[in-house]
């Protein structure tokens, strides 16, 4: 393979392509929860390309429900002209210069301010930049982080907004900290993985009888955690939680999640209604934006934790969270921020207050993502894997060049070069919309006309 030292030094980002992938999940209910009851696993895709003549590009997309895909493409459409012409050498060296310039686009940022549509499209777009750089290092993402010097992952990080929480010499620290013994994790990860809790058997769309076989599946799988949709009908969460529990054993964590269903007092009183099934945690009880109510249904609902993150629009509300105390499990997401180097700053965040860290991983290509992440934070950050683990959803992982393996409850670490985030191209052409294969037979089929 051509090395980045083998590409020509004046090799340039030459085409940003984009494309509004779906998938029909809510046909079957897959994905389906007390707020979202009918989503279609989406990903709004970017693949760069360049003229070095190595062959390699950089995937990246942020994940979408559906309906909006094409919003989301348009904002990373919008993101060209900041790409069109850069050294590919030179932006694979220091991907944050890029990140910095992207949130500051003065304009653009007029949309957000780093939220939102725009913010989760510097997303896609630094997450394809990584990829890159990493095919270029040959090797996986979580490998290339958890090699690279601390100051130069300091580097990467923007601190504004953070240093009333984190200093700069503050995340040097963490990470010089976290390289001791990193070898040796290294061996354990390559060995026994990353472990994993499914949320397969808890989709709210699911028959208590599906419910019930997919725990045991899940157990006999490994699995030592399962998470279950609840927030629509409290009769109907205590007889799933019943069923669930029943199915696993006292022995399983079962978490819950409401996705954002309930106000303040809602959440106490529905979580405090299921704690005679034993919840691990209670996921989103409230909104996503709402740090005081996060607290105070904290404080009134222990021992049962509070989680909440994939919804979490930047470093600032996350740095928040944590100053309140307001979280007992932090989920970042790989898409929903400003890609990795916001989350390098999220997850400094969270080892600097002692939290640890869960991410979500509920969509299209995030569990394929987000392993590099956690496994970075556990070989060179927080070092531990204890109270840990990383949602797995088993939906769409064939459409990926390098799927996620998982082997008794675990993530087994990723080998490839990259960032697991390349998609097979036949089912790009399969799952574009509204033009791919499976989208203009299925419109055929409504319309009753030939394909």
């Amino acid at each position: 393979m051509t090395t980045q030292a083998d590409a020509p030094t004046a090799a340039r980002i030459t085409a940003v392509d984009t494309h509004d992938i779906r998938f029909p999940t809510s046909r079957e209910l897959d994905g389906s929860d007390a707020m979202n009851p009918d989503p279609d696993y989406s990903a709004a895709y970017v693949v760069l390309r360049t003229d070095a003549g190595d062959g390699l590009e950089g995937h990246g997309f942020t994940f979408t429900i559906g309906r909006g895909n094409e919003v989301q493409v348009a904002a990373i459409d919008a993101l060209r002209d900041h790409l069109i012409g850069r050294p590919v050498a030179a932006l694979c060296a220091d991907p944050g210069a890029l990140s910095r310039d992207l949130i500051g686009d003065s304009q653009l940022r007029w949309l957000g301010p780093e939220k939102g549509v725009m913010h989760m499209a510097i997303g896609a777009v630094v997450n394809a930049v990584w990829d890159l750089a990493a095919k270029r290092a040959e090797v996986p993402l979580w490998q290339l982080l958890a090699d690279a010097e601390p100051a130069w992952l300091v580097s990467q990080i923007d601190f504004r907004y953070l240093t009333d929480a984190l200093t700069p010499a503050e995340a040097l620290a963490l990470l010089h900290r976290g390289r001791t013994g990193a070898d040796d994790r290294v061996k354990v990860l390559r060995e026994r993985g990353y472990p994993g809790y499914t949320t397969s058997p808890g989709w709210l769309g699911y028959s208590d009888e599906k419910l019930t076989r997919l725990a045991r599946e899940a157990v006999a799988e490994g699995f030592t955690q399962i998470k279950l949709k609840v927030g629509a009908d409290l009769a109907d969460d205590i007889r799933r939680m019943r069923a669930a529990r029943t199915a696993v054993g006292p022995d399983i964590r079962i978490a819950i999640d409401a996705n954002q269903r309930w106000n303040v007092a809602e959440a106490i009183e529905w979580t405090k209604a299921l704690a005679e099934f034993d919840p691990y945690w209670i996921e989103e009880p409230t909104s996503p934006d709402d740090i005081l109510g996060h607290a105070a249904v904290r404080e009134a609902v222990a021992p049962v934790k509070v989680a909440t993150g994939e919804h979490v629009q930047n470093r600032i509300v996350f740095k928040q969270l944590l100053q309140a105390g307001a979280v007992d499990v932090l989920q970042l997401d790989a898409a929903r921020v400003a890609g990795v180097n916001e989350n390098l700053a999220i997850l400094l965040l969270a080892a600097k207050f002692g939290v640890p860290v869960c991410p979500h991983a509920g969509g299209v290509g995030l569990c394929e993502l987000v392993q590099h992440l956690s496994m970075f934070d556990y070989v060179a950050l927080s070092g531990t894997t204890e109270n840990r683990v990383i949602e797995f959803v088993d939906h769409l992982h064939e459409h990926f060049l390098d799927p996620v393996e998982i082997r008794d409850g675990h993530y087994r670490a990723p080998l490839a070069p990259g960032f697991s985030a390349e998609m097979h191209p036949a089912s790009i052409d399969e799952f574009r919309h509204p033009d791919g294969a499976f989208w203009a037979a299925d419109r055929a089929a409504q319309e009753g006309t030939p394909a």
